[in-house]
């Protein structure tokens, strides 16, 4: 019988790191995309809730408009998956040069997949916020 060379013995005890290495970073890589891949969702819908108070705010500075109208307007705005969680806070001034203030709630579960709970991050009670205030006309 013959001896196995010393560089076969090397590489079959070497073997399975490589595999070892794979299984120990594949699951860091996959909470890392599904995190950015959730990031990236809530920062979309955030931005969609700040437009959506801005146009609120915007239709409630012109004359005669009605606290229907801003919310009217905000629900016009937002696609309706955020629409269906929404809490609107809205003030309004009387006269001309008064503050309008318009300001829109969203859950954060309903503008994102809550991909991250298993590690504890959940979004479960937490929300996205945007007040927009103007002068009103």
């Amino acid at each position: 019988m013959q001896a196995e060379p010393k560089h076969r013995r090397v590489r079959s005890r070497r073997r399975g790191i490589l595999s070892m290495e794979l299984v120990l970073t594949l699951p860091i890589l996959f909470v890392v995309l599904l995190g950015l891949f959730e990031l990236s969702w809530l920062f979309y819908a955030r931005s969609l809730v700040v437009e959506a108070s801005r146009a609120g705010a915007r239709r409630g500075t012109l004359a005669g408009a009605t606290v229907t109208e801003i919310e009217s307007e905000v629900l016009r705005v937002l696609p309706a998956r955020l629409s269906t969680g929404v809490q609107l806070r809205t003030e309004m001034g009387e006269h001309p040069g008064d503050l309008v203030l318009v300001g829109v709630e969203v859950p954060m579960t309903v503008a994102a997949p809550d991909l991250l709970w298993p590690i504890g991050m959940g979004l479960n009670g937490r929300n996205l916020y945007s007040e927009t205030r103007m002068v009103r006309e």
